[in-house]
């Protein structure tokens, strides 16, 4: 389902999760556009702006914000920056995982992982959303994935997260079909990120396979379903293929697949 096409975004831009990988692709994206930006993570956005600011010949501003999502306080802070402004595009970005076997984690990584992909995620939406709502217009793209059909051993509770966010996304686009605000839902496969370091994941198949797509392939296609107003979008033939099979094989068949790939 598609709705609201347009050419290319303008207006002023909230990114999570804007320091690296598919993040920093959309802020690429987003600043050759002309959008004023506000890029937010928790870590390495002095560089961020500056190499976009050097390298864009966008006029917008850019402005960022280093606080954790996974927190009251972070998501306050985004809030306060946005200081009353309207939000004409809003990309949700942000997202962690945890490798391993979910009873051996340490439960505050746990959390974390909650925290930031769902808790985070949906407070932000929640707010600027409402505040879209409101003047009837509007474009949000979260960052789902392909896991969201796929019990997940060995990295259980990020594909948890992301069965949650992708139904949420595609729920939310139908409560406002009648509305101008646009909800779109990305859709990644293996994406050449940070997220395997930084899940302790390096030492499994999927944190050693080559076949890892492009962060900035993948951003375009979630920018490329933005502008369309699409849902969803499956970035990737192949992930699309695979996202069907996983919609119709056995749970427990998909799970022992899974486990194959995540464990270390």
């Amino acid at each position: 389902m598609s709705k609201n096409p347009i050419d290319k975004l303008s207006g002023f831009c909230v990114i999570t999760g804007a320091s690296s990988g598919i993040g920093l692709e959309l802020a690429i994206l987003a600043a050759r556009d002309d959008c004023d930006l506000l890029l937010v993570a928790d870590r390495g956005l002095d560089d961020v702006a500056s190499a976009l600011r050097d390298t864009s010949s966008g006029t917008g501003n850019i402005n960022i914000l280093e606080c954790d999502l996974a927190t009251q306080s972070g998501i306050d802070e985004v809030i306060e920056m946005i200081a009353g402004r309207q939000v004409d595009v809003l990309m949700a970005n942000a997202g962690q995982g945890e490798g391993g076997a979910f009873l051996d984690q340490d439960w505050m990584a746990i959390k974390r992982t909650i925290d930031t992909n769902i808790t985070g995620t949906i407070s932000l939406i929640h707010k600027i959303g409402g505040n879209m709502r409101d003047v009837d217009t509007g474009r949000i793209l979260v960052t789902g994935s392909i896991v969201d059909n796929i019990p997940g051993p060995f990295n259980l509770v990020y594909n948890s997260t992301k069965a949650f966010v992708d139904d949420f996304c595609t729920g939310l686009s139908n409560e406002l079909k009648h509305s101008n605000v646009v909800i779109s839902c990305l859709l990644p496969g293996l994406t050449d990120t940070q997220f395997f370091e930084r899940a302790d994941m390096e030492d499994t198949y999927v944190g050693q396979s080559n076949a890892k797509a492009d962060p900035a392939k993948v951003a375009k296609d979630g920018y490329d379903a933005l502008l369309k107003g699409e849902t969803q979008e499956v970035s990737g033939f192949l992930n699309k293929v695979q996202d069907v099979f996983a919609g119709l094989l056995p749970d427990e068949l998909v799970a022992q697949m899974h486990r194959r790939l995540a464990k270390p």
